[in-house]
Formats: structure tokens, sequence, C-alpha cells
């Protein structure tokens, strides 16, 4: 048990302990903006939220701005981890940053979306993989029924 969560069972006695798959995930988006800052990528936010989803990491490359979606996984026994970034997630993705970029002073600026996929083994990061500019935008409505 680390410190920090000894620490934690001393001051904060009722509080639940943390899901494991929450603890992954947040392992798993530690490790890809630790990868992205050493491959020269400027580090802006992390966990935006909007009423359409949330966006991982946002990062600026050069004049660039990255929308950052991280999938971390156990095993990839079966798919890799960025074929769970499926349509409705895109959509979901493309929509956020839309809401994003209206925040900025010039929402024209040049953006693209990237998935780094983490890879666990023993609970500890194993491997790092950045998919550069892995989907295009779709910023379509949902159809209303």
């Amino acid at each position: 048990m680390s410190l920090l969560a000894k620490l934690r069972g001393l001051f904060f006695r009722n509080a639940a302990p943390v899901p494991e798959h929450l603890r992954r995930g947040r392992l798993g988006e530690e490790a890809a903006r630790r990868e992205l800052e050493r491959a020269g990528l400027t580090f802006l936010t992390a966990n935006y939220r909007s009423p359409h989803g949330e966006l991982d990491l946002v990062f600026r490359d050069g004049d660039c701005l990255v929308f950052v979606e991280v999938k971390t996984r156990s095993s990839e026994d079966w798919v890799r981890p960025a074929a769970a970034v499926d349509a409705r997630k895109r959509r979901a993705l493309s929509l956020t940053a839309e809401d994003y970029r209206r925040q900025l002073r010039d929402p024209r600026v040049k953006w693209r979306f990237d998935v780094v996929e983490v890879l666990l083994a023993d609970g500890a990061v194993r491997e790092v993989r950045h998919v550069v500019n892995a989907f295009a935008a779709d910023t379509r409505r949902p159809r209303r029924r």
C-alpha cells in the first residue's frame, strides 16, 4: 500500500475505495500525458467536460490543438484499445472538442484527434502507443426521432 493510500485511509476512513477501472484509467492518462510531453507537445488541460462529453487530454502541437482520447487496457488479445473509439464515441468527442474551441479567441485554429493506447501488465504501464490523427471530426448532430 502506498503512503498516499495510507494517508487517505487515516483522514478519509468513510471514503469509498477508488474502483479498479478508474484507477487504471487514471494511470493510463498519467502515462499518456508523460509520453506526449516527452514527444514535445504542450499540455493544456485534462478531463475537459461539456454537455456532449469529456476530453481526456488537450495538448498543443505547434499551432495545432490536439484532443486526446486515452484507452487503457490490460490485454489486447481480442482487439487494439483504439478500436473502442467507435462512431458514437467519435461523434461525442468531436462535439466536445467543438465546445472547447468555441471558448477560444480564434476557434478556427487547426485541430486533430489522437488516441493513446496504454497497455498494463501486473498493474504497471508496459507500453504506450500514440496514434496521431486517429480519426476525422464528426460534428453531425444526432437525428431527432
